[in-house]
């Protein structure tokens, strides 16, 4: 018996012995997902663990050695465009997914990636045109003998894990309203939570979930709308310690533009087992033209903390209201146990598009810490801290840089950080072991002109377009890779990039972060220092998130490669329009120089010897 297989089974065993009076008699799936993370050998859901820490405990590959890794073999896709995610390692296999069409490939480590098995839906083209920025997926998820995959067509299916066959399969939304998926899923108890794409075409965001044995919808809750349609209960749910009331989305739309409000949780989910909340954000409201939606468009650029079982509100947390830059609050919630002020606190750190990084109590949702890890931010100039304050909470704005006091077809400059913001869904890491987050970040500030436009069911819905730049005062390089501390506030040590760092970040136990560049570096530095100890060019740039496993006594980093995401998209789709992809063509129109196209999958391991 493998040592793998005897680490899950005690922890199975000890999970059942601390809850013996409310486990049901069938596994759960958080329980196999649980009991797979305490392996550090295996991966079985993107973000390595519920917490969102992107921590692996594997040490074999250290600050010492890292600059002995070497290939060890690697895999092509046979599919272009932006590669998000990262594989799964289950019992001896990897999982591994692509872009549209989201295929998926079971791979044999005992014969370098031999393949087991393909799955290959069929997608019409057509949901290609409604997603905004690039066809990619962030991956898939595994539990009890079932491999997880969201589509690009919103079709959710259940994959058996030894053969691929479907078991199940639900449609969570409709693209011919607009309604896409970029996004991984999570398996949590008896459930399958999903999110949904679609705010830049006026679609009504909504978190999901399905029974993870046959699909069956068991609960959805709306982002805006009506107190049932949300699941808020008007005296229980809180902002800020403070009953939310009722109706509190719909006396912050004006009318009825909250039915095309976006709000869209494209991004990550977290789960905290003793709490039983899920924890997530929601997308940009629509229009992208503020002058279109007045009030505070709640609850867009939200943190929402949901019971599992129920999906009812305990919590939620407006990030940027009345949001008038694009700053999507889908980033991911990081869950940490640490002392702050003197007592230990259940945490949540979270770094949003609008270059501040937030430190809450996850239980009761209290805003603890709020300060810029973009040094160039200047929409706001803080975050109001003072509990006692009628605006606690809120950003302290700067009208020099909002995008509506003149109205439409105004051009308003130098806003930062730039539509795109300080940093986008590429997951940050936190390593217990020095205390620190290491966030993949950009440094891109824009001019932004909003302009009228109407909803059309399944068209865009913008309504602004987007000059994206170089942050002021700097070398021109639009990128950065820091060490940040969620307790006072503030960056450790920051590395420059020349593009903006669109690869999620992977902290080990061996003193080593891993994370990729644009330009398609595999990149390991001193998790205390920031000292690069090591970098290698794979063929495309990278977008994809670092991980890493061990098989047959060995541990391995594993990275897939494939330029693509927002920031890659005018040369993934060969954008010639100066204005396409808002605003990303010409911004990384340098990219062309340093990377192609491609689709690979890139293993690495120790060289022998000293």
């Amino acid at each position: 018996m493998s040592a793998g297989l005897i680490a899950r089974r005690l922890v199975t065993a000890l999970l059942g012995l601390a809850l013996p009076l409310i486990a049901p008699p069938a596994a759960r799936a958080n329980d196999d997902v649980l009991a797979r993370s305490a392996d550090p050998a295996e991966q079985v859901i993107q973000t390595l663990d519920y917490a969102n820490t992107r921590f692996s405990r594997l040490d074999q590959i250290n600050a010492g050695n890292v600059g002995r890794l070497k290939v060890a073999w690697t895999f092509s896709t046979g599919v272009l465009r932006g590669h998000e995610g990262s594989p799964l390692v289950v019992d001896g296999v990897m999982y591994v997914h692509t872009p549209f069409p989201n295929m998926v490939y079971a791979l044999d480590l005992d014969h370098d990636g031999r393949i087991l098995w393909k799955y290959e839906p069929s997608q019409t083209r057509d949901v290609a045109a409604i997603m905004c920025c690039d066809l990619v997926n962030r991956g898939l998820a595994y539990a009890q003998g079932l491999v997880f995959l969201a589509q690009a067509d919103t079709t959710v299916v259940a994959l058996d894990a030894k053969t691929g066959a479907v078991r199940w399969s639900v449609k969570n939304g409709d693209p011919r309203r607009g309604e896409s998926n970029t996004a991984t899923v999570l398996p949590v108890k008896d459930k399958l939570i999903v999110g949904l794409a679609g705010a830049e075409f006026g679609v009504r965001g909504h978190i999901s979930a399905y029974d993870i044995e046959d699909g069956t919808l068991a609960w959805r809750a709306w982002s805006t709308g009506p107190d049932a349609d949300m699941r808020v209960d008007p005296e229980k749910t809180t902002q800020l310690g403070r009953p939310v009331g009722p109706d509190s989305s719909l006396k912050s739309w004006e009318g009825e533009q909250w039915k095309v409000g976006g709000g869209a949780p494209w991004g990550w989910f977290a789960y905290d087992p003793r709490l039983n909340l899920i924890y997530y954000g929601t997308a940009n409201p629509g229009t992208w033209n503020p002058s279109q939606r007045p009030g505070d468009n709640r609850w867009t650029n939200a943190i929402f903390a949901r019971d599992a079982d129920t999906g009812m509100a305990r919590w939620v947390y407006q990030l940027t209201p009345h949001d008038q830059w694009d700053y999507d609050g889908v980033n991911e919630m990081i869950l940490t146990d640490q002392p702050f002020e003197g007592r230990a606190r259940a945490l949540l750190t979270h770094f949003d598009r609008n270059g501040f990084a937030y430190t809450l109590d996850r239980a009761t949702g209290e805003l603890l810490v709020a300060a810029a890890f973009d040094p160039k931010a200047n929409w706001a100039s803080g975050i109001d801290l003072d509990r006692a304050s009628p605006t606690y909470g809120r950003p302290r704005l700067d009208p020099k840089f909002g995008t509506e006091a003149e109205g439409e077809d105004v051009t308003y400059s130098g806003i930062c950080p730039a539509a795109i913001g300080a940093k986008n869904q590429q997951p940050a890491a936190f390593s217990p072991v020095t205390g620190l987050f290491y966030v993949p970040a950009s440094a891109l500030c824009m001019d932004y002109e909003p302009f009228h436009v109407d909803y059309a069911a399944g068209q865009p819905y913008v309504g602004a377009t987007l000059a994206m730049y170089p942050a002021p005062g700097g070398d021109g390089s639009t990128g950065r890779f820091l060490a940040w501390d969620n307790i006072r506030g503030r960056t450790v040590w920051s590395l420059p990039e020349r593009f903006s760092v669109w690869s999620g970040a992977l902290a080990t136990a061996g003193g080593v972060v891993f994370y990729g560049t644009l330009e398609g570096y595999l990149k390991a530095v001193d998790a205390a220092t920031g000292k690069e100890l090591y970098r290698f060019k794979t063929p495309s740039g990278i977008v994809g998130n670092v991980m890493t496993y061990t098989h047959g006594g060995r541990q391995y980093v594993a990275v897939l490669s494939g330029i693509g995401g927002w920031a890659g998209i005018g040369l993934a789709a060969g954008l010639t329009d100066p204005n396409a992809g808002s605003g990303a063509k010409d911004a990384y129109a340098a990219l062309s120089r340093y990377t192609a196209l491609g689709g690979q999958l890139t293993v690495f391991t120790l060289s022998e010897g000293p």
